[in-house]
């Protein structure tokens, strides 16, 4: 959720700009799906149902870097760098979840 807030800032910004309107629309359809995947596995009660939302969320967050990517003549270097970290992080936690779920490793 946090990310979502803080991309709004940035999704504006990019959609001010005639060059990156769409790419913001994308950008924020892509974050928005990270939280909800996230959301939406947490709650499944099978290995099977969370992993598999984990995933989306997962391919959420990749997608999501490569618009800031794209974006990132707008947005500056110093903001893109904070993003891409921050998904890099998220990337690394989800690869960790898929492969271990709660039921293992949260006792």
């Amino acid at each position: 959720m946090f990310l979502g807030d803080i991309s709004w800032p940035d999704v504006t910004r990019l959609v001010r700009d005639a060059r990156t309107v769409s790419l913001a629309d994308q950008l924020y359809r892509a974050v928005g799906s990270i939280d909800a995947n996230l959301a939406e596995g947490y709650s499944k009660s099978s290995r099977k149902d969370r992993v598999r939302f984990y995933e989306y969320s997962l391919g959420s967050a990749r997608e999501s870097r490569g618009w800031y990517w794209k974006g990132r003549h707008v947005l500056g270097d110093k903001v893109t760098a904070h993003r891409m970290e921050l998904l890099s992080e998220l990337i690394r936690l989800l690869l960790a979840m898929i492969h271990h779920p709660r039921d293992k490793t949260f006792g």
